[in-house]
């Protein structure tokens, strides 16, 4: 019992609903037509047929209306109209709000009052119902405000133009003012605003680089430098404040690089090459690659070569002067070390060599004449001889001073040569037991005193005798003296195993 209530319950709901739709429907299909007839978005009343027939005038109109009465088709024709009206109209409206928002009225003031008044004159004839006149005037002001759209890259354009323009002539307050309006037509625009920005500090730009000129011209460079840094901290992008900038940079590099050059060659001028260098060197840190300082840097260190090589050959020749051979070719060869191809360094080191090997030779034989008692020894001694004397008959035929030590040791040589083979008595005493042998010279046998002619030079006598140690005198005959006597005697007995 319980279930068939609340079924009828649930279909008596369902017939309220379908006769609410009802209703709805048919007030959706007598209602509303006659207010969308009466009224347009947003609700303003419609005019009077009679006001559109005699607005416009025409006799189809006329005739149409003439009953008072208008029809269905007609009314269709007129909403179809009114809507183009509306389209266009939001249109305008969307387009009049843009270019309000982009400073419309300052940039083209003229031809958007000319478009704003053909509207109104669309808005007369569409209260009036003559929707198809008001269309035509809302279009063509429509086309009036999309004309002044496209054209507001170019005004923006025109106004950052002369904003440049101002600013590269100085003017401040143009320059603030053509920017402020490119700001306004293109409110996103970031270079309208950092323009607007550089415009703002102009004043301050150009008097620092007022001031910066003035210094320069009065030659305070680094002063000159600081206000056109100070100019640029206010506008990096000034083209005036960059270049003045950049040249007074390269003006203090310059006069820098001058400076030390002028130093440079002040100091190569009185001597001081490492000074010079020095400053040669600064100069081409200031201007890294300068072929003037690098040129001036080699001179410099030419003149060093120059000045050295002049002194090594002055030591050289001072050597050579004094028969010093063994210092002169060190210092002939210091020069080349300097320049392998200097022809006078060459040539005195080979002389001196050649000197250096004659004097050592020469010397060697007068420091030791007792080798001259060998053969060999002594002929080499006696072309040497002949060499040397034959270099002071040259040299003195040149005009050149052989040299007091050259001619000493020839003379010497030349005696030594002569004592070195004139024998001289030697008085050998033995016990007339022990066997004497005389080295290189012959076997003497027992004697107990006997007399042997030697040259100058250096003997060995041996003693032999049996039972007894040998024994071994050594002794030297001088050039100009020689023992009186030698004793060669074995008196050692060796003992006898028993």
């Amino acid at each position: 019992m319980a279930g068939k209530q609340g079924s009828q319950a649930v279909s008596r709901w369902v017939w309220v609903s379908l006769a609410a739709l009802v209703l709805l429907a048919l007030a959706v299909i007598f209602v509303l037509p006659g207010v969308v007839e009466r009224y347009e978005l947003p609700l303003v009343k419609r005019p009077e047929p009679a006001a559109t027939e005699v607005v416009a005038g025409s006799s189809a109109n006329s005739g149409r209306n003439s009953g008072g009465n208008v029809s269905p088709f007609e009314e269709a024709q007129q909403a179809r109209q009114r809507r183009a009206a509306q389209d266009i109209l939001a249109s305008l409206l969307e387009r009049q709000s843009e270019l309000e928002a982009f400073a419309v009225e300052e940039w083209a003031p003229d031809a958007f009052e000319s478009a704003l008044a053909q509207a109104e004159e669309g808005d007369v004839f569409y209260r009036q119902g003559a929707f198809e006149q008001a269309e035509t005037l809302y279009q063509q002001a429509d086309d009036g405000l999309a004309a002044l759209q496209s054209a507001r890259d170019n005004e923006y354009q025109s106004a950052m133009a002369r904003g440049e323009t101002a600013m590269t002539d100085g003017d401040a307050e143009a320059a603030t003012a053509a920017f402020e309006l490119a700001s306004r037509i293109q409110p996103s625009s970031q270079a309208a605003a950092d323009a607007l920005d550089r415009a703002r500090v102009l004043e301050d730009v150009l008097a620092l680089l007022a001031e910066g000129q003035a210094l320069a011209e009065s030659g305070q460079l680094e002063s000159a430098r600081d206000r056109y840094q100070k100019a640029l901290g206010l506008d990096a992008a000034h083209p005036q404040a960059q270049s003045l900038a950049s040249d007074i940079e390269q003006q203090i590099i310059d006069r820098n690089f001058s400076t030390a050059m002028s130093a440079g060659f002040t100091s190569l001028q009185a001597g001081d090459t490492d000074a010079a260098i020095s400053a040669f060197e600064n100069a081409l840190a200031i201007k890294p690659g300068s072929d003037q300082a690098e040129a001036a840097i080699q001179q410099a260190r030419d003149q060093v070569e120059m000045s050295e090589i002049a002194r090594l050959r002055e030591q050289a020749e001072d050597h050579e002067e004094n028969e010093r051979w063994q210092e002169a070719v060190e210092a002939y060869q210091q020069a080349l070390n300097l320049d392998a191809n200097l022809v006078f360094a060459q040539e005195g080191k080979d002389y001196s060599q050649r000197r250096l090997q004659l004097d050592q030779l020469m010397q060697a034989n007068l420091d030791d004449p007792l080798r001259l008692s060998d053969q060999a020894v002594y002929q080499e001694a006696q072309n040497l001889l002949g060499v040397a004397t034959g270099l002071v008959a040259d040299l003195r035929e040149d005009g050149v001073h052989p040299g007091d030590r050259l001619l000493s040791q020839v003379d010497e040589l030349a005696v030594v040569l002569e004592k070195v083979v004139i024998p001289k008595n030697i008085t050998l005493n033995s016990d007339g037991m022990t066997s004497v042998t005389l080295y290189r010279v012959a076997e003497l046998g027992t004697f107990e005193q006997t007399t042997v002619s030697l040259t100058p030079g250096r003997y060995v006598a041996v003693g032999t005798r049996s039972g007894y140690r040998d024994v071994r005198e050594e002794f030297v005959v001088g050039l100009d003296d020689a023992p009186a006597a030698v004793s060669i005697r074995c008196h050692d007995q060796i003992a006898s195993a028993e």
